[in-house]
């Protein structure tokens, strides 16, 4: 009778704590899910992507379980296979920023141009509105969906010097900031604006030309960094490769764990100085 009491207290201990896995398991899921789809729809409406955020979240979560099953079948480590998981969990806020950031310097190369369309419809005697309506319309994207957006303000009732403070927030670079306040400047004092928007022009293109320089003489440092980051790991899978038994007490035991968390940290830093040594300002 005693065992018997104790083999129901055993399962219904055991009962109770998967209950609570598996309630926690689904309120951090869906925590996890409210977070990346506001997060997400956000970003995407800032890139003028217009895409379902539950269905990226649905394609994320398959690919983290997807890479942490292969990892675990594959190395047959729990460990590394929740690392493989959090790390593909952590892949849209990356391609996110790599899409910001690739849109950002389409827009830088396309403002001296657009700068200099605004001043000669402004020669042309139209006002700043007007212009910025005008050359929006045979502009190609992204810039032509921001002053787009910027026109959508002006009709909602916004200042014109509201609506460019906004679009200085939405594309935080220094040359956007200059043409921003060229335009403000010039409406506000009722200066030239043909001659301040040719002279903004002028400068921007400039400083383009210098930033393309010097990331074509870069260019070489950032591929010395990818290449110091990328061997260490084409080291390890050819060690494995050549001695299974050997490299295996990475993969399985604490001390191997701990050698492949410095590794990584190390390797962090180094690609992270290297990197910061070959970014330059102008």
């Amino acid at each position: 009778m005693t065992v018997a009491a104790l083999t129901l207290a055993i399962a219904a201990t055991v009962s109770l704590l998967v209950w609570a896995g598996i309630d926690l398991g689904s309120k951090l899921l869906l925590a996890y899910r409210t977070h990346f789809t506001r997060k997400t729809d956000f970003r995407l409406r800032e890139l003028f992507v217009f895409v379902d955020p539950s269905r990226l979240y649905a394609i994320n979560l398959a690919l983290m379980m997807l890479a942490g099953g292969a990892c675990w079948v594959l190395v047959h480590s729990l460990t590394l296979a929740l690392g493989v998981a959090a790390l593909f969990a952590f892949l849209p806020h990356l391609a996110f920023a790599w899409m910001r950031r690739r849109r950002i310097e389409r827009i830088e190369g396309q403002l001296p141009d657009a700068l200099q369309m605004i001043a000669g419809a402004a020669k042309a005697g139209l006002s700043l509105p007007s212009a910025v309506r005008q050359v929006s319309a045979e502009l190609a994207p992204p810039l032509s969906q921001e002053f787009a957006l910027l026109q959508h303000e002006q009709r909602l009732g916004v200042s014109i010097d509201d609506a460019l403070e906004n679009l200085s927030h939405r594309v935080p670079v220094p040359s956007v900031h200059l043409m921003v306040s060229a335009m403000r400047i010039a409406s506000e004092t009722g200066g030239g604006l043909a001659e301040t928007l040719e002279r903004t022009a002028a400068t921007l293109r400039s400083q383009h030309a210098m930033e393309l320089k010097i990331r074509a003489l870069t260019a070489q440092g950032k591929l010395q960094a990818w290449v110091v980051g990328l061997l260490p790991l084409f080291l390890l899978w050819v060690l494995a490769r050549m001695e299974p038994d050997a490299m295996s007490l990475l993969w399985t035991t604490r001390i191997g764990w701990g050698v492949l968390v410095a590794v990584a940290i190390m390797e962090f830093f180094g690609v992270w100085i290297i990197r910061r040594i070959v970014a330059i300002d102008v």
